[in-house]
């Protein structure tokens, strides 16, 4: 008999991390970018193949990751670190900016919508 779904989906993120709750590094945030930095993906997990494959085809967010494996971010987190420590993936922090568009940005971007309307 098959334990009830709620149960099974709080054991699979043990599972998946192999029973690690925390990254063995700290560096990422929910916008961090993350892309394949390697092809190969023998003995790779189930999980971490799906990420490769996600992020052959570019960056991709740690959010957008973990939406697309339906994991939790914590243990999408796990999961990049490890793949980050053997080589597989580079991470890129976003560039922050402090600098708002201008008026006239705005401005352009507003009437381009309005005569979409």
């Amino acid at each position: 008999m098959n334990p009830p779904r709620n149960e099974r989906a709080l054991v699979r993120p043990h599972v998946v991390t192999g029973g690690r709750a925390h990254p063995t590094r700290n560096t990422f945030g929910l916008i961090t970018l993350v892309s394949a930095a390697r092809d190969q993906l023998t003995g790779l997990s189930p999980e971490k193949r799906r990420l490769m494959e996600l992020c052959r085809g570019g960056s991709l967010s740690v959010a957008e990751i973990a939406g697309h494996l339906q994991l939790p971010v914590s243990v999408t987190k796990v999961l990049l670190s490890d793949l980050v420590d053997s080589g597989h993936i580079q991470t890129t922090a976003p560039v922050p900016t402090t600098e708002l568009p201008s008026m006239k940005l705005l401005q352009e971007v507003l009437d381009g919508l309005r005569a979409r309307l």
